[in-house]
Formats: C-alpha cells, structure tokens, sequence
C-alpha cells in the first residue's frame, strides 16, 4: 500500500492538486473507516480526511518522501481526527447507519455481525478500537501501529490485546463469526460498508 501511496504523490508533486483525485480514489474509504473509530461520526470522519489530503495536496513531497508513506497517512489523518474530537469538545455517538451501509439481500446474514462489530468498537476506548481498525482491516503490523500511534509496539499490542478481550464478550451470541477478525471484511471494502459513499 506504501508503494501506491508515494506513486500517486508522486503524481500531485508532477501534475499538482488535479492528480490528488487518485490518492482520494485509492485511500479515502480505507482513511473514513479508520477515522470513523476516533470520531465516531461519519461526517467528522469524511471532514478529517479531507483535511489531511488538502495538506497532501498542498505539501506532497512529504508524503511522497516519507519512509513509510501509508502509516505516514494514516498519522495525518489521526491528527486531524483529534483535532475534530477536541473542537467538538466531547464524543458523540455515531448512528449506526453511520456504520453500516445497507447490504445486498445475499449479504443479510452478515448485516447483524456486522453491527454488533462496530457496536463493539463504539463502546471501545478511543485508543483501543483505532488499534483494532489497523490491525484487522488495515493489516498492519503493532510496529507500524506504534508509528502511527507515537506509542511503543508493546502498548499497542497490550491494547489490541485488551479490546479483543472485550470484542469476544461483546459477541458472545451473536450470529456469524464471533471473532471480529473474521467479520473484518478484509479485501472487500463493499462488504463492510464502512466509508463508501464519502465525499
């Protein structure tokens, strides 16, 4: 993903701003989702994406620069994410059609794991569900989690550790897969239904 990243950087640092179409196209759906579990808000999550990609577009080389281009994204939007969080001054709770975008009737079985996940991760430490997104749906390793994070790999894993703890008492019962891991959706950006549709 890194590889793709700095290549569309690249491409705003030759054609300027009217090439950041491309790094949009490639990162957004992936970037809402991620900022969906600090803001819990999915216009607050489309609001922090488009800043960070306006700084993109702005200043590419450092993306373009950066040794690890994706993480480095991924922490712009975080920051921006936390600024969003501070303004509001106080976490409001996303509807849950915020979270989940209807499915197709084949999919319907799938639709209920799907919400108690993110139920889950709403209920969640701010610190502990974004760690869960990057580590299930963005497969990133607890060191590149800690880079995005500032925190050592030790933290992060302690933290992933801890809200799965509270994810598998969460899904006890419920129909499907009862690891989220499993509910992930990993490669199937439609399945899961989080950041489509964003602006």
């Amino acid at each position: 993903m890194s590889d793709r990243v700095r290549e569309s950087a690249f491409r705003i640092c030759e054609s300027g701003p009217a090439a950041l179409a491309g790094l949009y196209d490639l990162t957004s759906q992936r970037l809402v989702r991620y900022s969906l579990s600090i803001t819990r808000h999915q216009h607050d999550a489309e609001d922090a994406v488009q800043a960070a990609l306006l700084r993109v577009a702005n200043r590419p080389r450092q993306l373009a620069r950066s040794e690890h281009p994706w993480p480095y994204l991924v922490r712009m939007v975080r920051n921006e994410s936390l600024v969003i969080l501070r303004r509001r001054g106080r976490t409001t709770s996303a509807d849950l059609s915020d979270l989940v975008t209807r499915v197709s009737v084949d999919e319907a079985e799938w639709e209920e794991t799907y919400r108690a996940v993110w139920r889950g991760i709403r209920s969640l430490p701010i610190e502990q569900g974004e760690v869960v997104v990057l580590k299930i749906w963005e497969s990133m390793t607890f060191a590149e989690i800690g880079n995005v994070l500032g925190v050592p790999s030790s933290t992060a894993a302690s933290r992933y550790r801890y809200a799965m703890e509270k994810l598998s008492r969460a899904l006890e019962g419920v129909a499907g897969p009862t690891d989220p891991s499993e509910s992930s959706g990993r490669g199937t950006e439609g399945r899961s239904g989080i950041g489509r549709g964003t602006r």
